[in-house]
């Protein structure tokens, strides 16, 4: 799929404004989408979207579902006016700033009333909520059914990782399965209500983002958490024991900068998968194609090869490179679904088989000037030299802020910087904005931060720590007209 010169913003739906501590799919939401609208940008990319935990370190990119939707980010205010809610239960928490979020406090408010808002549908639900619900659970039953009855074990369970449930859980013996699905049908029918109202929220602001002409990237990580959903009700698709145990996890090897990383994901079957036609995949594609209109790939190294570490061991150096499914796949998938919207994450990957699968398929890769070394001419992550297939960021999710990064760079590599934009620095979060903006790239995208000009303290996500992350918010008043403003004046110019 080629895709036209454009622009937009990165900003993930927890860092919106709301009066509940966390970004949700509302009002926030909606505001934002009139600010890219004011600022002419057509593109709204975030995070991908599946439910959190603190147990799982609150990160987007492990999650316990990738079919289902955070149940954080659903809009309380939404099911005030439909009557599940009280007014006085739709008062702020207390412990919440607006500025970054509390995800202890948040997460026992948000529960707390998802509760309340299911008991209240489940005595006085008008019939048009009951036969939309019905509707959803029917059209969705592929994932959800395996997914309300993962949380309602989980929670029967005290919170363990799945693969420490009793046996005949664990391996999904039918008949165990039937006996906890009658014992927790209450449970069960509370988590599919709350992905109902999730995609109803969803399918209203993507068609309010739709009107206003703005277009949404999600995001695909290739792996998947191990205490998921996913890996639970679908074993076949993973490369496990017969316990159902991981028998190899995802990482990357050592290299001459560091020890390797073991990530620790199940990975999959891809020779089972294929003999399905990836069936599992595309279901899981068939559910994200139907929430937003392009997708960025996390890791797409992992379709032409990854790097199988053994589940016994703790040591990256232990693995080995293993064939992904390669062009085969892209080419099941284009045929059952059509045009592949995706963006290719290939930083720090980037190497001759994984161009040609990332080129065959004309998948634009990324370019990140935070990565250029300035001093070295035509260098490759420098603005001038992005090449036109690609998708060019002043910062990621994972990067620190383009103000933040200027602050840390040694005085030769800024030296250079300056020379190469023709700059002072003295407002280097536009000089970098406009850079990309100019560069050939077809695609240009920064952040929120960025555009306000915040530093490292604005940062979204330190790969590593533990602690930290995925907190920042902006306010109302980040959304502002004169910034809008100018961003459409550095559009307008570059032919964006």
């Amino acid at each position: 799929m080629r895709f036209e010169r454009q622009s937009g913003l990165f900003l993930h739906h927890t860092s919106l404004p709301s009066p509940h501590g966390i970004g949700d799919l509302g009002a926030g939401a909606r505001r934002f989408v009139d600010f890219l609208e004011r600022a002419d940008q057509s593109l709204w990319q975030f995070c991908p979207l599946g439910p959190t935990s603190a147990e799982l370190g609150n990160s987007p990119y492990q999650s316990f579902s990738a079919f289902a939707g955070n149940p954080l980010l659903v809009d309380l205010r939404d099911l005030g006016e439909r009557g599940y809610l009280a007014d006085d239960e739709l008062d702020p928490p207390e412990g919440v700033s607006e500025h970054s979020v509390n995800y202890g406090t948040v997460a026992e408010f948000k529960r707390d009333r998802l509760r309340s808002a299911y008991e209240r549908f489940d005595e006085d639900a008008s019939d048009t909520d009951r036969e939309a619900f019905a509707a959803f659970r029917e059209r969705e039953a592929g994932w959800l059914d395996g997914y309300a009855l993962f949380m309602a074990l989980k929670s029967h369970f005290d919170g363990q990782i799945w693969t420490d449930w009793p046996h005949e859980v664990k391996t999904r013996q039918p008949d165990a399965l039937e006996e906890y699905r009658d014992e927790l049908a209450d449970e069960v029918g509370y988590h599919e209500f709350v992905q109902w109202v999730f995609d109803e929220q969803w399918q209203a602001l993507y068609e309010y983002a739709s009107d206003a002409g703005v277009q949404l990237v999600g995001d695909l990580p290739i792996y998947v958490a191990l205490d998921s959903a996913d890996v639970w009700a679908a074993p076949d698709a993973f490369q496990l024991t017969e316990d159902n145990d991981p028998a190899v996890v995802a990482g990357v090897p050592p290299n001459p900068d560091d020890s390797g990383q073991r990530w620790g994901n199940p990975l999959y079957d891809w020779e089972t998968l294929a003999e399905n036609d990836y069936d599992w995949w595309i279901d899981r594609l068939e559910r994200l194609f139907e929430m937003v209109d392009i997708t960025r790939i996390d890791h797409f190294k992992g379709f032409d090869e990854y790097w199988a570490i053994p589940a016994d061991s703790e040591d990256p150096a232990d693995g080995e490179w293993r064939d992904g499914p390669g062009a085969d796949f892209f080419e099941t998938v284009e045929a059952e679904l059509g045009d592949l919207p995706f963006f290719a994450e290939d930083l720090g990957f980037i190497d001759e088989t994984m161009v040609s699968l990332r080129d065959r398929f004309e998948f634009p890769g990324m370019r990140v000037p935070q990565y250029a070394d300035w001093c070295q001419e035509g260098h490759m992550y420098q603005p001038m030299h992005f090449p036109e297939n690609a998708v060019g960021y002043t910062s990621t999710h994972d990067t620190d802020t383009i103000v933040g990064y200027y602050r840390q760079l040694d005085d030769r590599q800024r030296d250079c910087l300056h020379y190469n934009l023709g700059t002072d620095g003295s407002e280097i979060n536009w000089d970098i904005v406009e850079a990309v903006w100019n560069s050939n790239a077809v695609v240009a995208m920064t952040t929120m931060q960025d555009l306000l000009g915040l530093g490292s303290d604005a940062r979204f996500n330190l790969p590593g720590s533990a602690t930290g992350n995925w907190q920042w918010r902006v306010t109302e008043d980040g959304f502002d007209a004169d910034v809008a403003e100018r961003l459409r004046q550095v559009t307008d110019r570059t032919i964006r």
